[in-house]
Parts: C-alpha cells; structure tokens; sequence
C-alpha cells in the first residue's frame, strides 16, 4: 500500500537526524522527541519502531537503509555515513513517473518559475520524450490547466526572497476591503491550490508576528525592503498535516465523520479525501469515514460539493453550519 504524507515525511526526519553529526547518536527517545517536533504531534513509540523497519525492509519503499541499532549504548545509527533516503538511484517506476511529471511541467511551462529551470527540465525529458509524446497524441493524457494565472508575475520576485530571506512590502487587495492593505512580510512557501497560487508568511507588523496566507492574485504590488530575517522556522509538511487547502486556522484539529452514499463512497475510497482518512464503515446503506482535520473554508467548500450524497455526523458545530448553508441555497430557489 503507497505510504501517505505523513509516513514519508517521518522517513524524512527519521534520516535527517540519523544523518546530523553535531547532535548526538539518537536513542529510540530521541528519535521520537525529534519527529514530534518536526510534525507538530505526539509520535508513538510503535509507529517510529514501524518506521525504522519499513525503512530498512520494505520492498515498496526500497530504501534498505543501514540502520544499525548498538544495544550497548541504545542508539541508532547509519552503517555508510554517506547513506540518505535522499540519494537512491532511480529505477524504472521512477522514470514512468518522471514522463508524468515532465507531462506536467510542460502543462505550466509559462510561468515565470518553470521558466527559470525550462534547460534543465528539457535534459531530463530527453530521453523520455518521444514515449510521452506518443501517448498524448494517442490522447491517452490530457492535463487539465487554467489559461491564464494571474498574480503569476511575482513568483520570480517572491522565489528569491524567500531563497535570500529577504523581507518584502505586499500591498494585498482583499476582497472583503476597499483598499489595498500594506504588510511586511517574510515569506517562507508558495503553494498551488486550484489554479490559484499563494503565499505563506509571517506578518512584521501583526501581533505576535501571525503567519498569513496572500493569494497572489490579490497581491497588488510588491517591494524589496533592504531588509532580511533570521532562518525560518517554517515546515511546510507539518503546518499544512491537519489541513485541505491553503487555509490553516488556530486551534486543533478535529475528528469529521462523513457518512457518503455507497455509489459516492467508492469515490471517496478510491481518491481519499486527506491522508488522515480512516474507513469507519462501509456496507450497502453508506461508507463511513472519519478525518483528523481543522475545519476550515476548503472543507466546507468541498462538502458543498457533494451536495446530498453527504452527511455530516461530527462534529455537530459544522453539521449544523452546512445545515445552515443548505437552507440558504433552497431559500434562493423557492424565493
């Protein structure tokens, strides 16, 4: 079974303090103490242990990392120095999906970010372009693109201030204001999400320095300040864990159970809605499903979609916003 985004970033950390020599030898503890960090959650003792193992034997996986445990001193080590989950040679699965990926880029080839790595995108097609190419025009592929992205145009600008950690002047045009509203900014991630691209960063002049979500489209103008900040403290795969979207709100996440109808739960088991999704039930009346996530503008915007083949069941504060929302759409049409 492919592992989920979690798991792969585990591995990730797992190998980045397997590989730090300024720290000392991890102990199982340490290892925990660190991942938890990382992913902004309690990590179990089992699941590291299962981790250390599928790194070191899963055929799926395939890293056969070295990992030797020195039961004198509790710790866990590399047997090559040089090894990194990083730095596996690549097999044939991998260059079918480098002719995915390569299908892809050319998708997106216009923007100003593709742009800077168009050369060496267009070494690493070489020898797996003709293949592709045969099975576009059979129209076996088809990628499915926006025509035009706008707010694209600083990508470039935000890309190297985020590489320099330079600090940036954004006037954001808001939908919700009249004006365009200034911030200063150190910006950590770009992120695509339905054709639209934004930008997450820490506000300088917000309380407490609150990190923030710019919609690049909405991004009116934007200036070099002269000034930098220190390294960031920004993970991108541990902000975005709990979270469909671009949007992360304060506060824990939630269990959602969602009940679909059977015909829609194959969908859903088919293509899960986040990797926290767990199967709760599933027989001829619904699929149950439960999801550890917060509850933001994304997911309720994507349980409108289903319309009626969905019923929320927990928590009861959003049953009742969608309820709400429900009944507002019917009063449009009965009016």
């Amino acid at each position: 079974m492919p592992k989920n985004k979690d798991a792969v970033s585990r591995y990730r950390w797992i190998d980045e303090r397997l590989r730090n020599k300024r720290l000392r030898k991890p102990t199982l503890e340490d290892l925990i103490e660190f991942v938890s960090a990382k992913m902004g959650a309690t990590i179990s003792v089992r699941t590291i242990q299962k981790d250390i193992q599928d790194m070191r034997h899963d055929p799926e996986l395939n890293y056969q990392a070295p990992i030797l445990y020195d039961r004198s001193t509790g710790t866990y080590r590399y047997e090559d120095d040089t090894y990194s989950i990083n730095s596996l040679p690549i097999d044939e699965a991998d260059l079918q999906g480098l002719e995915i990926a390569i299908g892809i880029l050319e998708q997106f080839r216009s923007l100003p970010v593709i742009v800077q790595f168009e050369d060496a995108i267009l070494k690493i097609a070489a020898s797996l372009k003709k293949n592709r190419e045969v099975l576009e025009h059979k129209g076996l592929i088809k990628f499915a693109r926006a025509t035009q992205y706008k707010g694209a145009a600083h990508i470039p600008f935000i890309v190297d201030a985020i590489k320099g950690r330079e600090v940036i002047r954004i006037a954001y045009q808001s939908f919700d204001r009249n004006e365009p509203k200034e911030h200063w900014v150190e910006p950590y991630h770009l992120r695509e999400y339905q054709y639209r691209f934004y930008l997450i960063g820490k506000s300088q002049k917000a309380k407490g320095g609150t990190l923030l979500t710019f919609a690049l489209d909405r991004i009116v103008d934007l200036w070099p300040t002269n000034k930098t900040f220190d390294e960031k403290n920004f993970d991108d795969a541990s902000y975005y864990q709990h979270a469909i979207g671009v949007t992360v709100p304060q506060g824990a996440p939630e269990k959602v159970i969602l009940a679909f109808t059977p015909l829609q739960g194959k969908y859903i088991k088919s293509q899960p809605i986040h990797p926290s999704q767990q199967i709760e039930k599933d027989n001829d009346k619904e699929c149950r499903i439960s999801l550890n996530v917060v509850i933001n503008h994304e997911l309720q915007m994507l349980l409108l979609s289903y319309g009626a083949n969905v019923k929320i069941l927990q928590p009861v504060h959003l049953a009742e916003k969608m309820a709400a929302e429900a009944k507002a759409m019917l009063q449009h049409y009965s009016s």
